[in-house]
């Protein structure tokens, strides 16, 4: 069987990650990139006389060097031995996804584009020519759903046609005479080392030109960079004085330039845009007066239905870990081993996965909610109050919210903040939330005290986690952390149904992680306590 190593590069929020569950399923497995701290999901499958591993790149929206998840998805691009990349794109957003599409082709990769959520293009009446569009940009373009799988037969068709027959992307690309002039004089000397060439020239140029830190190190060790460097500031001094624009906003410019000519000459649109349904949904979910109460509603029925749902499969499990420990107990005639096995391993392990149900409704409807596109709106809903009150802006909220699932992933989740204050600043928050880990110890005691009223008093506890995180974070920003946050910029995704095997499969990956714990912290511990208790005999 053939190897191919693919990678999956887009936008965050096309369907990338949903393509990636429908072609792998269950073989994947999430770790780190090598050195870094961002997640890197890996899958494999067979198609064919091919054995695919298939490589979820992070959601980019471009491929600087301003976060770890640009650089980490550029060198995979460059470094990896990857055959084939495939691009994913919102047919309904082709002007913004297609900024990602033009940077991998000036890396001259090897790219298939598998052109998904065309229904929703379709509803604003965006009709595609979609083999006029693979001829302008010189490479396939296949239409995929990625809920339903509708086209994946002919894009991994197409996929392997392609890993068999490479082609060069950035063939295609124009970017005007004046910049194309000044590209070549630049690549020209460029070209002169070949230490530089394990990247296409055009590449390093235009990279050179935007003061991308990463390239100009890397230049710097050349035996050609003093003439690359002169040349460098020469250009960018003549772009600014024809275009009153540094290098930076016209490659820019000229990127999207050559995106409007692909769409007006691919894409019809209808004069005037339809409101779509999000716009309609929108209106009411972030306005300012409802969007609050709307949040505080949808926190409160999660609670409400964790607990409900969650109790009668909390009480079948508690009976069987009873019943298999009475058994067990019987069983064994040494007092001690059977207290061993009985309190010190069916007990311990059976405490814990008693409260298996509400971790896994709480981590399915944070899921729902993730997939749907609303989590993204709770934190540009509370964005406001964020600035006004502690200093940051929204997206530290995001963290926040993930918190009540697992601190682990949450501070993980922080890296996404540009600046570093911020950072370290949301780090600090994340144990003011509730996590699942807490969720036993919350449910013992409202049991107990609050039979009646259940989801409202985890809510309580939830919100006087959240009152008194803000509290703090108002005071550290204005004593540890002082200084102006990085303006909140934040894509809020089309609304759109969950897909059950995306959902199931995001509520599993996180399952999985407690359900690892509780095999083997939680176990070590419980049998230490039990040790703790009976030692030493007789006293």
């Amino acid at each position: 069987m053939k190897e191919l190593i693919v990678g999956l590069a887009g936008n965050p929020n096309v369907g990338k990650t949903t393509v990636f569950n429908q072609l792998t399923g269950m073989r994947q497995h999430v770790g780190n990139w090598p050195g870094k701290t961002v997640e890197r999901a890996e899958g494999s499958f067979k198609h064919g006389d091919y054995e695919y591993d298939v490589v979820d790149l992070p959601g980019n929206y471009a491929l600087s060097a301003h976060s770890m998840e640009e650089i980490v998805s550029r060198d995979f691009i460059v470094d990896d031995d990857s055959d084939v990349i495939v691009n994913v794109v919102d047919a309904a957003n082709l002007e913004r996804n297609l900024y990602l599409t033009v940077q991998m082709m000036e890396l001259g990769a090897n790219l298939v584009m598998a052109l998904n959520m065309n229904d929703f293009a379709k509803k604003k009446e965006h009709i595609i020519n979609i083999k006029l569009m693979g001829e302008l940009l010189g490479f396939p373009v296949v239409e995929v759903n990625a809920k339903t799988k509708d086209g994946f037969e002919e894009l991994l068709t197409t996929v392997e046609k392609a890993a068999a027959k490479p082609v060069d992307s950035s063939a295609k690309l124009s970017y005007g005479d004046e910049l194309k002039g000044h590209l070549s004089d630049l690549q020209a000397l460029i070209e002169q080392d070949k230490s530089l060439l394990d990247v296409p020239s055009i590449w390093t140029a235009i990279k050179l030109l935007e003061k991308d830190s990463i390239v100009i190190e890397k230049v710097q060790q050349s035996s050609m960079s003093s003439k690359i460097m002169m040349e460098v500031d020469k250009v960018s001094k003549h772009l600014i004085d024809i275009y009153n624009e540094g290098a930076e906003e016209v490659i820019a410019n000229a990127r999207y330039a050559f995106i409007d000519g692909l769409i007006a000459e691919a894409v019809k649109k209808p004069a005037v845009e339809k409101e779509s349904m999000t716009d309609r949904i929108d209106k009411i979910v972030t306005n300012r007066l409802l969007a609050p109460f709307i949040f505080i509603g949808i926190m409160f029925v999660m609670f409400q239905l964790t607990f409900t749902i969650g109790a009668p499969f909390q009480d079948a499990i508690d009976q069987l870990f009873g019943y298999i420990a009475e058994s067990v107990a019987g069983a064994i005639p040494n007092e001690y081993l059977a207290s061993f096995i009985c309190d010190g391993i069916i007990g311990g392990v059976g405490g814990v996965l008693t409260f298996l149900p509400i971790i896994i409704l709480m981590f399915l409807f944070l899921s729902i909610l993730e997939d749907c596109g609303y989590l993204a709106r709770a934190a540009f809903t509370l964005d406001i109050v964020m600035h006004k009150l502690v200093g940051l802006h929204g997206k530290a909220f995001i963290p926040m919210i993930l918190g009540f699932g697992c601190g682990v992933p949450a501070i993980m989740a922080t890296r996404t903040m540009e600046n570093e204050g911020d950072r370290m600043l949301a780090m600090m928050l994340v144990p003011f939330m509730s996590c699942t880990a807490r969720l036993p110890i919350y449910a013992i005691f409202i049991s107990a005290f609050f039979a009646e009223n259940q989801g409202l008093m985890l809510l309580a506890i939830y919100v006087l986690g959240i009152v008194v995180a803000l509290i703090v974070a108002g005071i550290l920003k204005r004593t540890m952390f002082k200084g102006m946050s990085t303006p909140f910029v934040m894509e809020l995704p089309t609304y759109k149904v969950p897909s059950l095997k995306g959902v199931l499969l995001h509520t599993w990956d996180k399952v999985k992680g407690f359900l690892r714990k509780a095999g083997t912290i939680i176990l070590a511990c419980s049998i230490v306590l039990w040790a703790l208790s009976i030692f030493p005999l007789g006293v």
